[in-house]
Formats: structure tokens, sequence, C-alpha cells
């Protein structure tokens, strides 16, 4: 077969057929570089007490999260993503933000996130970027004004009136009652299927799941569709499960709220295997709606300039140290699974750097190509698909749980790459230091060996110090 350069294609065909047909053939081109430049859609997800390890590609030989796996496997996996405060309101504050805790100030009971946070937050700076902005889901911040932040959006959580399966089952698509992961999920692709052509879009999707339903007798509820999964498997008994570790925490952990859940769930073999099992159906079911949502993206033809960013809100536990849900110090509440695919540079890497809940904003801001506040504390980590790693500088970060309640002691830490050292607010006496480096379970606590005095009085000082960097950055009452 005979080719043709590009000067004779000009010569034999297009000069023929005149001016339209080279226009045509010149608007399309122009059309397809526009196209190519586009800003990018933007899809954050975020999960409620997923924990890092609770998924496939994390290493767990259990759990079914195919769909996980594949945005970890397509794009870049972050090992080493932590939350700077394991609770969901404070957490999401900070997404929200890109703000630490010790300087937003949001947890429970402390009234709404103050105006100026919320001024400066990533949906209202994207929206007046001319991003079309949308949240379904667990908003977990009390602000009168949620609905002016979006342009569209519903907050919704577990209804917690009803005390079994239906608080997680309350909401209707049609005339059926379904599953609030289903819900969320059906929200996002009618989202996707009716934003404008003519805007970029940024959808904010919330799962209320895994969370566990507090009030009900049976606490983890999911979609009918993953009933089957992990019937014939015998889930491993947690590391570190023993009364000897249970007993080395103080007294106000050992009675507080951890260690009352985990009798809820995990007290005996039976209800470990049921709750275990529970928390990865819910895991798996939101697995089952992400692939809904990629397949939409694929048939709308948008999937090539979509974004998708991954993240849990906090660890958990899952009856290490006779201990249940999150809140202290330790790996297993501050680690979260992180996920960026970005179909415009989809090599694959696994990135040993630490992240943070507090990067969301700036990375959404990074790949909206849209300058992002001064204030914000956290790092666009969107270079990690060009090669880059804007995160590497980062050897330590705060770890703090502010709220002040009797059932949870409040805590502050600090951690580095090799250290972790934290204290309870209430409690200064009690110290805990660990080598993370040969004690990644945080197992043996040095804080009283002389040999580590003068590394726990580095780790103090260096703790103190940001703390006060960070309340100077607070707006004024």
């Amino acid at each position: 077969m005979k080719y043709l350069s590009h000067a004779m294609f000009t010569k034999k065909f297009i000069k023929p057929l005149g001016f339209s047909f080279a226009f045509c053939v010149y608007f399309f081109a122009a059309h397809v570089a526009e196209a190519q430049s586009k800003k990018p859609n933007i899809i954050f997800i975020l999960t409620d007490d997923q924990r890092a390890d609770a998924m496939g590609y994390a290493g767990n030989k259990i759990i079914k999260t195919p769909e996980m796996d594949k945005l970890a496997s397509q794009g870049i996996y972050f090992k080493n993503a932590f939350v700077t405060t394991p609770i969901c309101a404070a957490s999401r504050a900070s997404i929200l933000t890109g703000l630490y805790e010790r300087t937003h100030l949001y947890t429970f009971q402390q009234g709404n996130l103050k105006q100026g946070y919320a001024d400066n937050s990533y949906p209202v700076l994207l929206k007046k970027a001319g991003y079309y902005t949308g949240f379904f889901g667990k908003f977990g911040v009390e602000y009168p004004l949620f609905k002016s932040m979006f342009d569209e959006g519903e907050n919704y959580d577990r209804n917690t009136k009803y005390k079994d399966y239906r608080g997680y089952f309350y909401k209707t698509l049609g005339k059926d009652s379904v599953h609030l992961t289903r819900y969320t999920a059906q929200k996002a692709m009618d989202f996707i299927s009716n934003a404008p052509d003519d805007k970029p879009f940024c959808l904010s999707l919330s799962f209320s799941a895994p969370h566990a339903h507090d009030p009900a007798v049976d606490q983890y509820f999911w979609q009918p569709e993953v009933d089957s999964l992990y019937k014939d498997v015998v889930i491993p008994p947690p590391i570190m499960g023993s009364d000897a570790d249970f007993m080395a925490q103080p007294a106000y952990v050992r009675n507080g709220e951890n260690h009352t859940r985990w009798l809820w769930r995990f007290d005996t073999p039976e209800k470990y295997q049921k709750s275990v099992k529970g928390y990865y159906r819910m895991i798996s079911g939101i697995d089952l709606e992400i692939g809904k949502i990629r397949r939409l993206l694929a048939e709308k033809g948008l999937d090539k300039n979509t974004i998708i960013i991954f993240l849990g809100d906090n660890g958990y536990f899952l009856g290490e140290r006779q201990l249940a849900d999150k809140w202290l110090m330790y790996d297993r509440s501050l680690r979260v699974p992180m996920m960026i695919y970005d179909p415009r540079n989809p090599k694959h890497r696994v990135i040993e750097d630490e992240v943070l809940n507090i990067d969301i904003a700036p990375t959404i801001f990074g790949f909206a190509g849209v300058g992002q506040p001064s204030s914000w504390q956290g790092i666009n980590l969107s270079g990690y698909t060009k090669a880059a790693s804007p995160a590497k500088s980062r050897v330590e970060f705060l770890c703090e749980h502010l709220w002040k309640v009797d059932i949870i002691a409040a805590s502050e830490g600090f951690r580095t790459k090799k250290w972790k050292y934290f204290r309870y607010r209430d409690d200064v006496a009690h110290e805990e230091l660990y080598d993370l480096s040969k004690d990644p379970l945080e197992k043996n606590n040095l804080i009283n060996n002389p040999k580590y005095k003068s590394v726990a009085l580095s780790m103090r000082q260096k703790m103190q110090k940001k703390i006060t960097d960070l309340e100077k950055s607070r707006l004024p009452n």
C-alpha cells in the first residue's frame, strides 16, 4: 500500500474539496488539542474507618477489593499515608481546609466550623475557580451553609434513630430501600451523567461504610450483593490482642470507649469472626460501587480526563490491644489507604514518603491548576503522577486528638520516620516512645529507658515547637 505525505494528502484530497472540508479538518484538530489541554475532572472518594491494610493491594490476602486494587496498581499507591487526627469530624475538617486540627480546632461538640476556614476550604474556592462541584454522603462537619459550598450536594449519614439494619437502609432509589453505599454511588453516577459539558467537575464522595452502626446489636451491615463473601474464611486473630497488651494501657484507656467497643464486637472468637467479616463485606460493597462509577466514566468518554483520589478518614483497631475504633496515637489508628489515579499520566508508582490528610486540598488544587491559599499546611501531591516526589522533604508531623470527652482520652504526639512519641493531655506523666524502624507494631515502650532520654527530650521539644507554630496560624476569635 502506498502511503501519502501530509503535503500529497492535502493536494490530492483537501484542495479539490475546497475550503469547507479543510476547515472541518482544522476544526477537528483544534478540538482534539483543546480536549487534551482541558482541565481534568476530579473525583475524591473518602471511606469511613477503613484502615490501611483493609485492601488487597496492601497485602491483605482475605479481603476482596479488585477496584481499589486497580486504582492502586494503575496509579500512585501511598504506602505511608496518615491522618493527623484519627477521628472523623476533625479529620474531615482537615481534609476540607488543608489544616491541622491544632489550627482549625474543629471536632465534636465545638460548634460549627469557623466561617473563615469554610471560606478557604477546597470546595468553596474550587467552585469560585470555575469547577462544577458536588458532594454526596457523610460531610461530618457542622456547617450551616453546607449547600452553598457545592453546586449540587446532599449531606447524610447512618440514621441512628434505627437500632438495626435500617440505620444503613433508610434511603430509597425509586421505591426500593437501598444501602447507603449504593445510594451514594447512584447519586455520584447521576451527577456525572448530568454535569455540564462546559465546565470540569469536582465530585466529593463520602461513604459512611465501613463504619459500624453503633446503636445496633449487629454492628456491620452491607449490600446483599456481597453476602456470600468470606463465609468459608477463618480470619486470623489480631496481632497483639493478649491480656498483657491490654494491661499495658493506662487505666483510662482500658476503661474507655476503645475497650467498650471491643466488648461489643470482638471479645469472643465468634463475635470477632462475624464482625471482621462484616467490616470486610462493607468495604467490598464500596469496591463494587467504585467499579460501577468507573464503567460509567468510560461509557461517557470521561475516563481519560478524570482523576480519582482515594483516602480513608482514619485508621481502625480490629481487636489489637483488645481495642476497637480509632482515636489513639498508635499507627493502627493513624494509617489509612491512599491512592491517586491520573489517566493522563498512568505510570504506576509505590510511594514510601509520608503523606497526610491535610495534603488532599492542595493536591486537588494542583491537579485543577488553581493556586492554593498560603495558609494551607499540606503539600500538593499531584507531582507524583509526573515522576516528582513533592513530599520527600517531609520528615515529621504532629498527630493529635483534642476532643475533651470522658470516655476517650485526648492525646498528642509527634512522628518521624524512625520515632513515635505521644502523651495523654490530662496525664502528661504517661508518655510512650517507640523506635518504629525496629518496632513497627509499637510494642516496646522505650520512654523509661535511660538510653533514649535524649530522644524523648528532642521529640517533646519538636512537638511543642510544632504546636506553637500551628497555634499561631489560627484565625482570630
